[in-house]
């Protein structure tokens, strides 16, 4: 089991990925698309990275509005590997 960061860690992820926010415990990011299909493209390319990275993110998805949320469940908060995925999908998907 991974150990779950301190606050002061979260805020170092934070800082280090601007784009990301702390909402109930999680990493939380959001992009908004053209239209639903490009939404679901966006999911699709994310899932393809999560599955290959062995960690999966909580996503809602509204029309062209989707919401990522990175925890560790197993952990019981934000661990190094929230952040490393934090960090890989900024890099990988700058802005919607």
């Amino acid at each position: 089991m991974k150990k779950a960061m301190d606050a002061d860690e979260i805020k170092d992820v934070l800082k280090s990925n601007p784009e990301w926010n702390l909402k109930d415990g999680k990493l939380i990011r959001e992009w908004t698309f053209k239209d639903f299909i490009q939404a679901m493209e966006f999911v699709n390319r994310v899932a393809t990275l999560a599955e290959a990275a062995g960690h999966h993110p909580d996503i809602d998805i509204r029309y062209n509005h989707v919401v990522l949320g990175l925890v560790s469940h197993d952990a019981g908060g934000i661990t190094q590997r929230d952040a490393s995925m934090a960090s890989k999908l900024s890099k990988e998907f700058p802005t919607a």
